[in-house]
């Protein structure tokens, strides 16, 4: 009996054994033989760009994910960056990446996935951009009144540049500096940022000219043809520029992110140009005008002050006559001047002549005085012998007190005075010492030296000589104030 083996379930030990490494290699094979060519429409999710330059990043919809890469090489062709967000339309391989057993589309460019999603990517950026104030009024400048020299960043082959120096020199021939520039597709943006950065590395007073203002023009077109206008980069070189810039980009409608970071929007490229320069003939008839009216109020001016000038002269005096006057009162003041001066000197003549009868002669007042110093000379000399007599009669005194007083008297009464071995007189036995030499003074300056023996009581002796009775002590006579000494040179 026979049976026959299922589909599905044939014997596995007939198929050929494959590695995994070429298993992968097959499938990438098959994978990039199949989708060489593919278009993917997502939007970006998850975007970083690495070290190395590469971009990696997810395209999803409601329903899967993708992931992607962007080679460095092809980052730096993208006319679109990817953004968190955007809906794009990406165009690449796909391949697999075997070391995690993934697949990858690699892209190779951008689109935009319709013109929603690029209005969308550009409110987003509006915000940021905003958000950082580079939109800000307080950020603008004013446009100069009549500027010297104009820089225009423009395509050198279209219209504009025509239309712009058209009315230029329709309305005041000034001198422009263009630099060229592509107004769209790649590369575009870094050459219009470039441009105005340019214009603002000049230096001031160089061989070429530094713009007093910037233009930054194109003509109209579609979205996409003024995207370059919208880039970041181009934003961000308008708002830092420090030279005064007016943006006219597109027609009327058209609305660029540059057109808020500009200093002034003008809506077309010929309005650009009327903007930055007045009309010379309107300036020289304004000129003219002015100086007619100038001359017409200095005339009036004038007229009105000579006017008041004449009234003022008409209440003023009569200077001939006030002159006259004043003549009459100078005379008058003159005249009894000179009668006062008369009197005066009269007045000091006879003083001068009063005194002089009142002086006496030389001879006389010398022969005055001569007798008022004999007296005083009289009177000294009595003064000064009765002085000397007075000082004779009180030094005598003073002597004979000193006489009477002095030791040498009691000696003479039989006294003896008694001097240690220092020559100090010696009042109190008490302060004797056994062997203690003494002198001893007797009248007429004669001494006698001797030793103390038996010192301290009544019995003393004393060798050499015999003892000598111990005076009675008087009481202290009590003296008077003319009895003391008083000074031998002084008074009492």
């Amino acid at each position: 009996m026979t049976t026959e083996t299922p589909p599905g379930l044939e014997p596995t030990h007939n198929l050929p054994e494959v590695s995994v490494s070429d298993l992968s290699q097959t499938l990438k094979r098959t994978v990039e033989s199949a989708f060489g060519r593919v278009r993917v429409r997502g939007e970006i999710s998850q975007p970083k760009v690495a070290g190395s330059g590469h971009c990696y990043l997810r395209l999803k919809d409601d329903a899967a994910v993708l992931d992607a890469v962007i080679w460095r090489g092809s980052m730096a062709k993208l006319s679109i960056k990817p953004e968190e967000g955007l809906e794009v339309i990406a165009t690449g391989r796909l391949t697999t990446y075997p070391g995690r057993s993934s697949y990858q589309i690699v892209i190779e460019s951008l689109d935009l996935a319709g013109e929603g999603a690029l209005l969308k990517m550009l409110e987003e950026r509006k915000r940021r951009l905003a958000a950082e104030g580079l939109f800000d009024a307080a950020r603008k400048r004013s446009i100069p009144f009549l500027p010297g020299v104009v820089g225009v960043v423009t395509s050198p082959t279209g219209a504009v540049i025509r239309d712009i120096l058209h009315r230029l020199n329709d309305r005041f021939p000034r001198r422009v500096l263009v630099w060229p520039t592509r107004v769209q597709g790649e590369g575009a943006a870094a050459e219009i940022a470039a441009a105005i950065r340019g214009f603002n590395a000049l230096p001031v007073g160089g061989a070429v000219p530094r713009p007093d203002v910037l233009i930054v023009a194109r003509g109209g077109g579609s979205l996409d043809d003024l995207m370059a206008f919208n880039e970041e980069a181009v934003v961000r070189a308008a708002a830092d520029s420090a030279i005064p810039l007016v943006s006219a980009v597109g027609h009327e409608t058209d609305t660029t992110l540059i057109d808020l970071a500009a200093d002034l929007r003008a809506l077309t490229p010929t309005g650009a140009a009327e903007m930055v320069v007045p009309v010379r003939l309107d300036l020289l008839a304004q000129v003219t005008d002015d100086g007619r009216r100038l001359l017409g109020a200095m005339g009036r001016l004038l007229e009105e002050r000579r006017t008041r000038v004449e009234g003022l002269a008409r209440g003023l005096p009569n200077l001939a006559r006030l002159a006259e006057d004043l003549a009459r009162r100078l005379d008058d003041r003159e005249h009894r001047l000179s009668l006062a001066w008369a009197r005066l000197l009269d007045q000091r003549q006879a003083a001068v002549d009063h005194a002089a009868a009142r002086l006496r002669g030389p001879r006389e007042v010398v022969a005055l005085r001569a007798g008022d110093l004999r007296a005083l000379a009289r009177a000294l000399d009595a003064a000064m012998g009765r002085a000397v007599d007075q000082a004779g009669w009180r030094l005598d005194g003073r002597a004979r007190m000193l006489e009477s007083l002095s030791f040498q008297r009691v000696l003479d009464r039989g006294f003896v005075l008694v001097r240690d071995a220092e020559a100090r007189p010696v009042t109190d036995p008490e302060g004797l010492t056994e062997g203690q030499p003494l002198t001893l003074a007797f009248a007429g300056a004669r001494t006698v030296g001797v030793t103390v023996r038996g010192a301290g009581g009544e019995g003393g002796e004393t060798g050499g000589a015999p003892p000598v009775p111990r005076a009675r002590r008087r009481p202290a006579r009590r003296t008077s104030a003319d009895d003391r000494q008083g000074d031998l040179l002084g008074g009492a």
